[in-house]
């Protein structure tokens, strides 16, 4: 029973920062139909920025600096580039936006270098928060814990409580109404643009202490992200959530628990093939759940696609 606790922490960790990450980018194609390739390079880019400044200020300084300055160069790369190119459709949506996260990768190795940087957790947060038997719970991931759900009740407010969010959402779907009404609609895109950067900015500040800062972080949760709102469903930020969620808990439980596939299939009425060496599932049979824990989520969302195409709770089709 403690294990399955300390696994439902850990997962929820790794679940909220996901959501944060895939958080802006379900608001940006919400706003503005919009994939963004670039988008865990943004993220990516929080955690340089965060690093660089606690240098100077402290780690608290860079968590409240580093999204800001994410969010402005997100807003600018809107403005400057992605603003042209939105009017010849996606494919150069996309084209730009992978263009600039090989661009801001190879910016970072020729600032930063090749190698990890030594980005620390700050000394207030060390050590552990409370235990649960002999597992101790770090401080630092509680911390992590609760300013995930403070950002994410700060958008829903946002979204579903104030002049803003009511703007943003009816520019979505009647934007010329919008701009009649006497509204900057391209102002309001940027702005989206800008904030959907900086929470993938703040998620950078703060996994960068816990999952190492280098040039391939963005690569390493990149995939993982259009996985998240895909299964959420395009468009939904509560979708986001409930998705992040299964992922950080399915994954977290299939590394911790070493459940041979030959239990599994043997439970559902399969027979062992004899020899078998002689068989084609001979590595199917041999395989463990952490083996294909990193996996699960792309077998998931093959899932969703074929049988719920707009995801748990979108309203476009993928």
């Amino acid at each position: 029973m403690d294990l399955i606790l300390v696994n439902l922490i850990d997962g929820l960790v790794t679940g909220l920062l996901l959501f944060m990450l895939s958080a802006g980018l379900t608001l940006i194609f919400s706003m503005m139909g919009v994939l963004n390739f670039a988008h865990a390079s943004f993220y990516m880019l929080g955690a340089y920025f965060a690093y660089q400044i606690s240098i100077y200020l402290g780690f608290w300084m860079g968590l409240l600096i580093a999204p800001l300055l994410v969010g402005i160069v997100g807003a600018a790369v809107e403005r400057y580039g992605l603003r042209r190119v939105h009017q010849y459709g996606h494919v150069p949506e996309l084209i730009f936006t992978f263009g600039l996260a090989l661009l801001i990768e190879e910016l970072v190795k020729f600032i930063w270098g090749n190698d990890q940087i030594p980005y620390q957790i700050p000394e207030i947060l060390e050590g552990a928060a409370f235990s649960i038997s002999s597992y101790d719970i770090p401080a630092y991931k509680v911390f992590m814990i609760f300013l995930s759900l403070g950002i994410f009740a700060g958008l829903l407010f946002v979204m579903t409580r104030t002049r803003v969010g009511m703007i943003i959402q009816a520019a979505l779907s009647y934007p010329r109404t919008v701009e009649a009404l006497g509204h900057n609609v391209p102002l309001v895109f940027m702005g989206v643009f800008g904030v959907g950067t900086a929470l993938a900015g703040v998620a950078g500040v703060i996994a960068g202490p816990v999952l190492s800062t280098f040039p391939g972080m963005a690569f390493v949760l990149g995939s993982i992200v259009f996985v998240t709102i895909v299964i959420g469903g395009l468009g939904s930020l509560g979708g986001a959530l409930v998705a992040a969620l299964i992922i950080g808990w399915m994954t977290t439980f299939a590394k911790a628990y070493n459940i041979r596939m030959e239990d599994i299939l043997t439970g559902v009425g399969f027979t062992k093939p004899e020899p078998i060496w002689d068989s084609a599932w001979a590595d199917l049979w041999t395989l463990t759940s952490p083996q294909i824990a990193d996996i699960l989520p792309y077998l998931l969302m093959i899932l969703i696609l074929v049988f719920r195409p707009y995801g748990l709770f979108g309203k476009r089709d993928v």
